[in-house]
This record gives C-alpha cells, sequence and structure tokens, in this order.
C-alpha cells in the first residue's frame, strides 16, 4: 500500500486573498519579517495497490482529473509506502 501526499498551491501569478489576510493577521500579531505568505491545499489519499509505479499513475490521474485546477494552480505529490 502507499499513502500519496498531493501538495496543491496557486500558481505564482495568481492573486492569493487567503494567504495575503494571513500574512497581515502575523504582522499584526509581531511578526515583521515575512512576506509572501501563500496558502493551498493539502491531500492524503491511501491507496491500495503494491505497485509504485500503479500508485505514481493513478495519483497523477486523480490530480489531473479531478484534485488540481490547471487554470490557477499547480501541484506535486510524494509516494510513501505504509
Amino acid at each position: 500500500m502507499f499513502k500519496a501526499n498531493i501538495y496543491v498551491t496557486l500558481k505564482k501569478s495568481i492573486f492569493d486573498p487567503q494567504g495575503k489576510a494571513a500574512e497581515n493577521s502575523l504582522v499584526t500579531l509581531g511578526f515583521k519579517n515575512i512576506r509572501n505568505t501563500r496558502i493551498g491545499k493539502f491531500i492524503e489519499i491511501e491507496l491500495d495497490e503494491n505497485d509504485k509505479n500503479i500508485a505514481f499513475e493513478i495519483t497523477k490521474e486523480m490530480c489531473e482529473k479531478l484534485l488540481v485546477n490547471f487554470n490557477i494552480e499547480t501541484y506535486r505529490f510524494e509516494l510513501e509506502e505504509i
């Protein structure tokens, strides 16, 4: 079995209002040396698959068909044997 750890973030050219709001709040709390805060998604999926190559292809297909909006997001993932 494998666990897919998928990281989805907005493309650098896309404004991130949630990240900006978090950054402003952090500055208000006294964290003065931060900049360019971005917030994304973390998705964890357990795959009942023993072949790492097949698990890779399944994860890639899930990202391309549903989990990632390629107009505004980018992604990367890692497979972890469990």
